[in-house]
């Protein structure tokens, strides 16, 4: 077996046999290293890196079986054009030549008559990596002057938020939880989207460390604390606002450090005096006592350390509520401790060089931004000058993963509208498209990848030939440039000189990348960011304008935004502000059904699937068994109400849209919540063979910060499906 210090950046040859270094690409803090063994061209094994600090020689159910989706029997060899209706999934095949001719013969013709903002490239984090994302989202697309997507469906409020708050995204290492004395899980579930992080969780907790859950359902992850606690949904900025009222009521803060470190507490505290815990219990649906409780447990037991995640802050006050949990560790002085403070993502350690990622210099004026989670909308009409009349997918899978899933539909139904999918499978999105390319999987492509949990850099080679003619992102970037007449230099580079182009120039700017080069990512497998030891923000300074913790931010004041973190998501009777989305597209359902059924709306939230990541594996046999049927969790007492028992079907239905689940009747969620994972793709049918997944009901209305997303903000009603 070939030694894995000597791989180069080439796949292996066929009569090689070889162990190939890579990294899972897919969208997850923890990065993965892996290993690939390789015979005679065919990769016939795939396992965790036991050198790398993370994967620790492990990987999780979902990827573990990524054979399975490299020579699935689905897998896309060739190009396609659609022979059927839309939506049908018909396709003959044709060549590249073919494919692309038509693809940039269409362009031509829509930028004559539109402009070039009428091309909309869609993706997101199907796979991630300096060149088959980043670069890919950016180079080719600014040359031509397209649309850009603003691609706010998953963090993008709370990234805003700590920023604004923080000055950047830095987080303590996963082994800095061996010095916690407890730590908070708040709206995550890192079992199953981050468990990398579980050994470390596990091991604090045997040591003594307390481990608490805040969660509206009893996720994996919360059946091993200490305490959970299920807040409604979309609560946890009033949670916040009320345990930092109890901390400083009873003098548990630590008035030196903030006078010293941050910028509004005066104004912070005059806020927080407006959430005493028996406001806030109401608001939250919890015990007063339990308010009071994890307020004193947080603040007695130093350090402590609040872990976060994107699902947290999916409502319309997403970015207020990740503020206000970024001012709990300022009240008691962790930030800069180790084993306290703030997790959240390590992003903000290393941002690539944006000159060299989007070559603006050499393009057009950027296009028109069109977010992503308005998708349906904007292709009926919200985005009209010009209209959407391309739309080009890569990375993702808006018809299943889109919220409003139903007006997404809608909208790739156009007849007027020219589609083109690149995609390893016939996904939800690519049945309705006009062109449809075959993409590499990760064991195909060369690429870089910088995690958000950790700080390692991981460089991946391919280990096998792309299967029949399928290429990277990036190759069909270069294509279509060529197509297209564009004669730059940096339109043409492969992924290795990418790399040691944006490599190089973002090291000439960032003391974290000393001594990082090409050479050696591709010889040791992987490097770590030159962070040095000490917690994040230790030295007291943040990167803020003020160099202080933010509690007051005069650049979102600026921005119109409220300068202090706030709640005002729902009333103090539980009952939902009117959400922001036009009309014609509210929640309820028709009138008279409601008058027939009679019965109170639930609040439905979509977590991650343990085993699919968004709709990544979808159509993976292991996956799919693995996870089972498609479900909704329904409390006793509110399927009792409903008549609803154990393993029925349901139908789950708002004004957007219905899809039939089968009840799963437990307590693991709280009163009035129902929970349904989401990933599921609608191709595959609901509980009455329907095309369609629990996106059908989710809203497309947009968060306070950002253009966030608002899936957690949903109303649903359940009743049993008529045989």
């Amino acid at each position: 077996m070939t030694d894995p210090t000597l791989l180069t950046d080439t796949p292996v040859a066929p009569a090689d046999t070889a162990l190939v270094r890579g990294a899972c690409p897919h969208d997850c803090p923890d990065t993965c290293g892996t290993l690939v063994e390789v015979v005679d061209g065919r990769a016939v094994g795939f396992r965790g890196d036991p050198d790398h600090p993370i994967t620790d020689g492990w990987l999780c159910g979902k990827v573990r079986p990524y054979l399975e989706h490299v020579y699935h029997p689905d897998r896309l060899t060739t190009p396609l054009r659609r022979v059927g209706p839309k939506g049908a999934g018909q396709f003959a095949p044709i060549s590249w030549d073919e494919a692309i001719g038509e693809i940039g013969d269409r362009w031509r013709g829509i930028i004559a008559e539109y402009g070039a903002e009428a091309i909309l490239p869609y993706s997101y984090s199907g796979t991630l990596g300096l060149v088959q994302m980043a670069v890919s989202n950016g180079r080719f697309w600014n040359r031509l002057g397209a649309s850009q997507l603003e691609r706010a469906i998953c963090g993008d409020a709370a990234q805003y938020a700590v920023e604004r708050t923080l000055g950047a995204r830095w987080a303590v290492p996963y082994a800095d939880t061996a010095h916690s004395q407890a730590i908070f899980i708040w709206g995550h579930n890192p079992a199953s989207t981050a468990p990398h992080f579980m050994p470390y969780l596990k091991d604090a907790q045997r040591r003594g460390c307390v481990v608490v859950v805040i969660d509206p359902k009893r996720t994996r992850t919360a059946r091993t604390a200490d305490w959970h606690v299920a807040p409604r949904p979309g609560t946890d900025g009033a949670l916040a606002l009320g345990l930092a009222h109890v901390i400083v009521n009873e003098g548990l803060h630590d008035e030196a450090w903030l006078a010293a470190h941050t910028v509004g507490w005066p104004e912070l505290r005059a806020r927080i005096a407006d959430f005493p815990p028996q406001r806030v219990a109401a608001i939250c649906g919890l015990p007063v006592e339990d308010v009071v409780r994890l307020a004193r447990l947080y603040a007695t037991h130093t350090p402590s350390l609040i872990k976060i995640a994107d699902g947290l802050q999916r409502n319309p006050m997403g970015g207020q509520t990740t503020r206000a949990i970024c001012a709990l560790p300022a009240l008691i002085g962790q930030y800069g401790m180790r084993g306290g403070g703030l997790a959240y993502s390590t992003s903000g350690y290393l941002q690539w060089d944006g000159a060299a990622i989007n070559k603006w210099a050499e393009c057009p004026p950027p296009g028109r931004v069109v977010n992503m989670n308005r998708l349906g909308a904007a292709l009926l009409g919200e985005v009209s000058d010009p209209p959407i009349m391309s739309l080009y997918v890569f990375a993702s899978n808006p018809a299943a993963i889109a919220p409003n899933a139903g007006l997404v539909a809608q909208g790739l139904m156009r007849d007027d509208l020219f589609t083109v999918v690149h995609e390893l499978f016939l996904t939800d999105t690519a049945d309705y498209a006009d062109i449809v390319l075959p993409a590499t999987s990760n064991l195909e492509q060369t690429d870089l990848h910088k995690a958000y949990g950790h700080t390692l850099l991981r460089y991946n080679h391919p280990a096998i030939p792309p299967l029949g003619q399928s290429l990277s992102n990036w190759d069909v970037m270069r294509r279509l440039a060529a197509e297209m007449g564009f004669a730059e230099p940096w339109l043409r580079q492969d992924a290795e000189a990418v790399i040691d182009e944006v490599l190089t120039a973002t090291a000439a700017r960032s003391p974290f990348l000393r001594d990082v080069t090409l050479a050696r990512l591709k010889t040791e497998g992987q490097v770590a960011l030159q962070i040095g030891p000490e917690a994040p923000f230790a030295d007291g300074r943040f990167p803020t304008p003020s160099g202080q913790v933010e509690l007051y931010s005069a650049r979102l004041a600026a921005e119109g935004h409220d300068p202090l973190p706030n709640y005002s998501g729902v009333w103090d009777d539980g009952e939902p502000l009117p959400e922001r989305e036009p009309e014609g597209n509210r929640e309820q359902p028709s009138r008279r059904w409601r008058a027939v059924q009679g019965d109170e709306p639930l609040d439905l939230i979509t977590p991650a699937a343990h085993h699919f990541v968004t709709s990544s594996f979808g159509n993976g046999r292991s996956q799919l068994r693995g996870e089972g049927a498609a479900t909704v969790e329904i409390h006793p007492a509110d399927a009792a109400a409903r008549g609803i028992a154990h393993g029925d079907l349901v139908v789950v239905e708002n004004g957007r849209g219905a899809v039939t689940l089968r009840a799963v009747v437990t307590d693991g969620v709280r009163p009035g919540v129902v929970a349904a994972a989401k990933g599921r793709w609608s191709k595959h049918g609901d509980g009455r063979g329907a095309p369609r997944n629990v996106n059908w009901t989710t809203s497309d209305a947009l968060g306070d910060f950002a253009g966030q997303s608002t899936f957690h903000s949903n109303r649903v009603w359940l009743r049993k499906e008529r045989d």
